[in-house]
């Protein structure tokens, strides 16, 4: 049998040294100049991918400390508790009390998300209810969906409140 010529373990030191790191600085780190053997390697250590930067950067699993919403970020590289961009917005949309606007997830998680977003539309996997001029992303289940919009349509009924009805040219 062949002896492993590169080890897993200098990954491991790298990115706990570096904490996140891009597919160059990765085979840098590694000794190799092939895709296959850093991601043969990364899979051993078991890591994640950046939602944001098109998913250019790693980390290990137990590098990041992630916030309530289940983010994390490193030099304006975001992570994500539930991997890619597509599966985060999917369980913070299902799992939201009253719901998303694009807006606030774009606000929340630092990226653009339309096209995410209407893809997750067009797969089923989150719904799309028009409220106050603007979509508002939901759960797919129909009664999850009732109480998001019901939860939503209080929270603009109050004063002041982010939700609020706003014209058009002040969305602007």
């Amino acid at each position: 049998m062949r002896t492993p010529s590169f080890l897993s373990d200098r990954l491991r030191e790298f990115l706990r040294w570096q904490r996140i790191a891009t597919l160059p600085e990765l085979k840098q780190a590694l000794g190799t100049t092939v895709d296959i053997t850093v991601f043969r390697k990364l899979k051993e250590l078991s890591y994640r991918s950046s939602y944001s930067h098109r998913g250019r950067y790693y980390t290990l699993d137990e590098i990041p400390q992630f916030d309530p919403q289940g983010l994390w970020s490193l030099q304006e590289v975001w992570f994500s508790r539930w991997g890619n961009l597509v599966t985060t917005l999917e369980t913070l949309v299902r799992a939201a009390p009253q719901g998303y606007f694009a807006n606030d997830l774009r606000q929340l998680l630092h990226v653009e998300v339309k096209d995410a977003l209407l893809q997750l539309v067009e797969q089923r996997r989150v719904a799309r209810q028009q409220v106050t001029g603007l979509f508002l992303y939901c759960s797919p289940d129909a009664a999850v969906r009732r109480r998001q919009l019901l939860a939503r349509q209080a929270l603009s009924e109050i004063p002041g409140s982010a939700s609020a009805e706003v014209s058009p040219e002040e969305l602007k």
